[in-house]
This record gives C-alpha cells, sequence and structure tokens, in this order.
C-alpha cells in the first residue's frame, strides 16, 4: 500500500485520499489540488490487486497529464496500470479505436486529421462567403449531446456557418477523416448504441479521476457517466475542480452540480473540499475572495501569507501610454521588489493586444526574456505525430529528463505502430539512443526538424511516404511551422526561426511570461499584471451571464499571484463609435488599493 509522510498532506487532503467510494471534491486556488490528485493515483495504483485493472485519469491538457505522470512516477508507484491524458485522448484510445467497427461513419476505416488540416478545409469552404465577411475566425465550435454547437458571437453569420458545416462534415465523412471534436460525437454515439462498450470498460476500470470539471462540457459528462453508471458501484471517481474558476462556458464547459453528476453515473458521491490556499498573501485571499461567485471557503495558510502585497488597480493610464506603465511594473517588481522575472506574468483577456503588448515589450525592455504568444515557431499541436517527435527532437538528454523523453518515446512508438509501422524491434530506451546519437550542427530551427526526422526514420527503417497518417502529419506540421516562422521574420524577429528557439519551446520558462486569462489557468506567478480589464472584453460582450462571467474571469486573474497584483483598465481604447470602460464588477468591487 502506498503511504506518505505526515507532513506530505494537510487533513483535508489526505482525508480527500483516503476515502472509501466516490468523492467529489471542490478545491480552492492553491489548495494543492494537483498534489491530492497525484496522491489519489498514487494510492488507488497501489490497491490494485489484478493486472486487468485500471485507474484513469482525465485532465483538462495535455501538460496536466505530463505533469501529474511525472509526479505519479517521481513517488515511485508503477505507473503501468495507469492511463492519463485528455478527454479526447482518452475517447480515441478507450472507444474510436477499438470500437470503430460499430459506427456507420468509421468503420470502413477513419483518419484524425490535425489542426493545421481543419483549418486549412474550412479556410476553403469560408472563400465564397468573404463578401459576407466569414473568415476561418468564425468557425469555432464543439459538440453537445444534441449536436454541434456554434460559437460564433455574430448571430447573423449563422445561416451561411450551417452551410459551411454541412460541407466541411461532408468533406471529412467523403475522406473517411475525423477532427477534434468528432472524436467526442463518435464516442458518444458508440456509447450510447452499443451499452456492451460502458459495460466492459467498467470492468477495466478500478477508479476514474476527472481533473478540472468546471470546464467539462455535457457530452463529456455523459460518456464518463455512462461508463461509471454500467459499472453499478464496481467503478468510483473522484471528480475535483473549482467551479469559481469555470471560464469555459463559451466552449460549453460548465460545473455540474455533483447531486446532478450522482444522478446521471447512479453512484453515492461524498462532498469534500480543500480550503487551504498555500499560495497567495492573506491581503490576496481578502481580495479575490470579493468575486468568489460560488462562496467557496478560502483560507491563507502559505508560509508567506503575511508578506506585505502590493494590490493596485489604475484606470487613468492610457491606450498608448500602457506599454510604458507596463515596462515600469515590471522593473519596478524585479529591481525594488526582488521578484525574478520567470515569476511575473503579463495577462489580457484577448491574442491580438497581447500580441501587440508582446513585440512592444521586447523593444522597450531587450535586458529581458519573454515567453508569449507569436514567440513560439510552432504550435503545441499535441495529436501530431512530428510534433511528438519534435519534443525528443529539440530537449537533451539529462537524468531530470529522462522520465518525460522515455514516456513520449512510448507516445511515439504508439503513434507508430497505429499508422501501420513495424516496430517490433523498437523499444523506448533503443528509440531514445536513436535519437540521442543524432548530432546536428544545423542552425535553422526547420531545416534541422527536416534533417533529424529524415535520418532517424532511415535509422528506423520506417518510410514517411509509405505511411499516409505520418505523411499528412508531416505536411501539416511543417505547413503550419513555415507560416509561423516566415510571419516572425516579417516582424523582424529573425531569431525565432533558430534551432537555439525552438529548443526553449519546450524548456521551462526563463523570462516574463505574456498569456491570456484563459491561456494562465493552472499557473502561478509571484507577480500579475493585467490590462485590458474592461466591460466588452472582461467579460466578452457576447458571454452569457455577464456579472458571474466577469467575476469568475477576475477571480483566475487574482488567484493566480502569490505575492504582488497589478489591475489595469486602461482608458481611451477604441470600441466602435465609443470608447471601452472599466469591468463594472472592477469597478464596484470596494477596496483599500495601494498607489
Amino acid at each position: 500500500m502506498f503511504v506518505w509522510d505526515a507532513n506530505d498532506l494537510n487533513e483535508e487532503q489526505a482525508d480527500a485520499i483516503q476515502k472509501v467510494g466516490s468523492v467529489f471534491l471542490v478545491a480552492c486556488p492553491g489548495s494543492g489540488k494537483t498534489r491530492t490528485l497525484t496522491y489519489k493515483i498514487a494510492y488507488e495504483l497501489s490497491k490494485i490487486t489484478s493486472n486487468k485493472k485500471f485507474v484513469i485519469a482525465i485532465t483538462y491538457t495535455h501538460r496536466a497529464a505530463d505533469e501529474i505522470h511525472e509526479r505519479v512516477e517521481n513517488l515511485g508507484v508503477d505507473t503501468s496500470q495507469l492511463w492519463i491524458g485528455t478527454i479526447h485522448s482518452f475517447c480515441l484510445e478507450w472507444i474510436i479505436k477499438p470500437y470503430f467497427i460499430y459506427h456507420q461513419s468509421l468503420k470502413n476505416g477513419y483518419r484524425v486529421i490535425d489542426s493545421h488540416d481543419k483549418d486549412k478545409l474550412l479556410e476553403s469552404l469560408c472563400e465564397p462567403y468573404k463578401h459576407q465577411k466569414i473568415t476561418i475566425w468564425d468557425c469555432e465550435y464543439y459538440f453537445s449531446k444534441e449536436g454541434y454547437v456554434l460559437t460564433c458571437p455574430e448571430l447573423g453569420k449563422h445561416a451561411s456557418l450551417q452551410k459551411i458545416f454541412a460541407e466541411y462534415f461532408q468533406a471529412l465523412h467523403d475522406a473517411k477523416q475525423i477532427d477534434f471534436e468528432l472524436i467526442l460525437w463518435y464516442s458518444h454515439q458508440l456509447i450510447s448504441t452499443v451499452p456492451a462498450i460502458s459495460e466492459l470498460l467498467s470492468n477495466l476500470f478500478s477508479y476514474i479521476l476527472i481533473d478540472e470539471y468546471q470546464d467539462t462540457k455535457d457530452i463529456q459528462y455523459d460518456i464518463v457517466c455512462s461508463i461509471l453508471k454500467a459499472g453499478q458501484g464496481a467503478t468510483s471517481t473522484f471528480v475535483v475542480g473549482d467551479p469559481n474558476q469555470s471560464i469555459y462556458e463559451s466552449l460549453g464547459g460548465y460545473a455540474i452540480e455533483p447531486t446532478l453528476f450522482g444522478q446521471m453515473a447512479n453512484i453515492e458521491l461524498v462532498l469534500l473540499e480543500l480550503s487551504q490556499n498555500y499560495r497567495s498573501t492573506v491581503r490576496l485571499v481578502d481580495y479575490f475572495g470579493n468575486y468568489n461567485f460560488f462562496d467557496t471557503t478560502i483560507v491563507a495558510s502559505s508560509d508567506e501569507r503575511h508578506y506585505p502585497s502590493l494590490i493596485t488597480f489604475d484606470s487613468t493610464v492610457t491606450k498608448d501610454t500602457l506599454p510604458d506603465e507596463i515596462v515600469r511594473l515590471i522593473k519596478y517588481n524585479v529591481e525594488v521588489k526582488g521578484i525574478a522575472p520567470n515569476e511575473i506574468c503579463v495577462l489580457c483577456p484577448q491574442w491580438v493586444p497581447l500580441a501587440s503588448m508582446t513585440r512592444q515589450l521586447v523593444a522597450k525592455l531587450p535586458s529581458y526574456s519573454f515567453d508569449g504568444p507569436g514567440m513560439a515557431p510552432f504550435g503545441r499541436d499535441m495529436d501530431n505525430f512530428w510534433y511528438k517527435l519534435s519534443k525528443i527532437a529539440l530537449t537533451e538528454p539529462s537524468p531530470l529528463m529522462y522520465v518525460r523523453r522515455i514516456r513520449w518515446a512510448a507516445d511515439v512508438l504508439r503513434d507508430l505502430e497505429d499508422a501501420g509501422a513495424d516496430v517490433t524491434r523498437i523499444s523506448k530506451k533503443s528509440l531514445l539512443r536513436e535519437c540521442n546519437s543524432i548530432v546536428l550542427a544545423e542552425p535553422d530551427g526547420l531545416i534541422y526538424l527536416r534533417a533529424f526526422f529524415e535520418i532517424l526514420c532511415d535509422r528506423l527503417d520506417i518510410p514517411i511516404a509509405s505511411h499516409l497518417t505520418l505523411k499528412d502529419h508531416y505536411e501539416a506540421f511543417f505547413a503550419s511551422a513555415e507560416a509561423r516562422v516566415k510571419l516572425l521574420i516579417q516582424q523582424g524577429s529573425d531569431s525565432l526561426g533558430t534551432v537555439v528557439n525552438f529548443r526553449k519551446v519546450f524548456q521551462a520558462r526563463r523570462g516574463v511570461t505574456l498569456s491570456t486569462i484563459h491561456g494562465v489557468k493552472g499557473g502561478e506567478f509571484d507577480t500579475v499584471i493585467a490590462f485590458a480589464l474592461l466591460d466588452g472584453m472582461v467579460p466578452h460582450f457576447r458571454a452569457p451571464k455577464q456579472e458571474e462571467s466577469a467575476k469568475k474571469l477576475l477571480y483566475v486573474i487574482c488567484s493566480r499571484a502569490r505575492k504582488n497584483l497589478h489591475l489595469i483598465s486602461e482608458s481611451s481604447r477604441k470600441r466602435g463609435y465609443s470608447y471601452y470602460t472599466p469591468t463594472e464588477a472592477l469597478k464596484q468591487c470596494q477596496f483599500t488599493y495601494d498607489d
């Protein structure tokens, strides 16, 4: 049985881990949610007595899956019976791949396309509608249990978008292709029409853990609950998250009521909470408590909880003077408060103003490093085979990286096998040895990766052209990367196309982080600087329940900070024929800010 030292966990965490049966855990920010989830996984793995049972952990992002998997391994627990990944990966691995023959649209074969191929197809289908100003940016969608849902806020475009998507889905069907969201749709249909699938999976899974439940869609809840219900109590669940951080409503995510989840799964749930915040100071917890919409308990418990936090709110700075003000705040935190640059985060609600701010800060602070949007030379397309291989190609072999790289090697081999390649003579270790032995002096990132992939495939005797999936992913990976590098060079960022910069994609952050509010969820920094906190942006003017949405976004922003928080609602930012005004919930907050 997995055991831990007395100082590893607090009473709330230990109680949640040791609780028998299914648990619904509400965890406040900085409460050690990931640690609790990690120890729970290790605890349940150690209780497995059959080699035919698995512990399943479903995370919101691939990065979270990697982090938790690594933490479990570092606890010394055997992870051979652990599966961890996103809901899309889960559905592909456990439902689509083994049972696709039972679906009319999949039974003759299928191929998962990446985001680049999806965007290319949608761009071509949008072309006849450009006179209506319909672009690829209007074509975001997700699936609910009833069908696909358009997220475009301009309702006048929906009739044309319906036609575009009718052509899109038909084109995918004709080409035997499925995209990211269709994985969920087809999985839900399989689960719904073939009850034996849920029964078989419930016999395999001793535990299903769900991280960040507040970002889960109804179709995802339905898939998981079908498996739990089929198990008739034999499969338990551990659901964890924070309803106050439910900021993905526009993509279908919502925080389900525990009672409703229990009814859908036909199981009894024990309701627990983690209330100790080990991240932020007392002053910060008091402040973001103003945006605690669901009135959860938050107790400042950090060792530095009495640090004299600076909390400022500025609505006087103009859009034109904003970059200089953010420069001043960065320098003040580094030079006066002693905050490391990599512990500073600059936040904005939207990518466009954030990308512009990134370029201005790079120019104004040449001695600082920045990790921001548009600076990565290729997209993080987690399901593209060559993206997975690039993680090995661009990281150095070291003892600290070994566990992570051996797991990446396992992913690469699994994808090669799925693509029809013969990998019987290749092990995870031998794959890493081959990769480690490739030494190239090429400075250009794209040329380096092409050469690396060619050499490796030649040594492994796996011709790319002979495997359709590998070939398609290869073309999509480099087409996307070439477009991004070209744009960076046009913007005067020549160095970002070098292999040195390519390697930074998989390194720990080294400079000031720039991110959207949605992109930073799960992160934490000593200092957070947030701008464009304006009605119509925070929340988006089309967001439902404006006051609730605003509070949740502000809650996420403010709870990222450990020590200092700087909030900015700049003036003179144009909004049509008028100007944006400060976010109402922020403006109405009664708090004594610092000068």
